[in-house]
């Protein structure tokens, strides 16, 4: 998970563009300009069968890597447990203190708690990549993934699944079903329906978010403090927005849209019959949100191939 990385995150560094050289300097580097320019062509027409097709051989012989380490697997995936369970506990000891906070009680907080649980699940299976992207241009590793006849952020993030973050993921369900039944809310297919898509729209911003502060190492040297200040707010995704001031409910909705990772989306679960608007459109902002996060990732790769050393 990212929290494995933290501790790295000050060494190692990053560097602007790609420097120091790979193969012949830059004899290497004006071959990668023309052979990722065809690569990212070719990898456009792929279609998403080829896609799905690539994934799970990638994924099947990672995790034939990871399963050969069973120790190590086990005792991250009972940490990831403690952890969670370390936040479960602090949710209790607060509201023993404190019956309810700006109006939400201890099981509404942690329907909160629950939601960003799952909500943050893929970003940390599916983009745990994201945290090795620095190192790999600053070593000049990353040329290696502009020779692909594959898009470049769908085969560099493909190379790592998180299995930890599956622990994770049934703390989160577990938690969420006790929230739920506690609060009383009704079960049905549109109940569930519109909770599935709500997660999967809580994921895009998460992911959005993360996407966004790897690539600066692209542009920015030592750009390791970017990932883990963007990281730690996260911390911030389970408590409902109305509690912060209203500088902060801002900065947290439009510039860096944590309470999109569980407020926003939760309310059209927990209050159906006050639903703020941006509560339902925050499918489409997590959309978008995510575009452009893509976007800003593939011109930071971009400009890696078309800079001299």
């Amino acid at each position: 998970m990212g929290d494995d990385r933290i501790l790295n995150a000050g060494s190692g560094g990053g560097v602007s563009g790609f420097s120091g050289g790979v193969g012949n300097g830059e004899k290497g580097i004006n071959g990668a300009n023309g052979g990722s320019a065809g690569t990212l062509a070719e990898g456009r027409r792929r279609g998403l069968g080829f896609y799905v097709r690539i994934y799970r051989k990638i994924l099947v012989q990672d995790l034939k890597s990871k399963m050969s380490y069973r120790a190590d697997f086990i005792i991250s995936t009972i940490g990831m447990i403690m952890t969670n369970l370390a936040g479960f506990l602090t949710f209790m000891i607060l509201f023993g203190r404190f019956p309810s906070i700006n109006g939400w009680d201890y099981h509404h907080m942690l329907f909160l708690y629950a939601f960003s649980l799952i909500a943050l699940t893929p970003v940390q299976c599916f983009f745990d990549n994201n945290w090795n992207l620095r190192f790999m241009v600053q070593s000049g590793d990353f040329i290696k993934y502009c020779f692909r006849p594959v898009n470049v952020f769908f085969y560099f993030m493909s190379e790592v699944f998180d299995v930890k973050g599956l622990g994770q993921l049934a703390f989160g369900v577990g938690t969420l079903i006790y929230a739920w039944n506690k609060i009383g809310l009704g079960v049905s297919v549109v109940i569930i329906l519109k909770l599935i898509v709500y997660l999967m729209t809580a994921s895009l911003f998460m992911i959005a978010i993360m996407n966004a502060a790897a690539a600066t190492c692209f542009w920015i040297q030592g750009s390791g403090y970017v990932m883990v200040i963007m990281f730690r707010f996260k911390d911030f995704a389970k408590y409902p927005a109305s509690i912060f001031s209203s500088v902060f409910k801002f900065v947290f909705t439009f510039i860096i849209p944590i309470a999109f990772i569980a407020y926003y989306p939760s309310l059209v679960l927990l209050q159906p019959d006050s639903v703020p608007l941006l509560s339902w459109l925050s499918p489409l902002i997590g959309l978008l949100f995510f575009w452009l996060s893509y976007k800003f990732w593939m011109l930071g790769v971009r400009k890696y191939d078309f800079t001299g050393s």
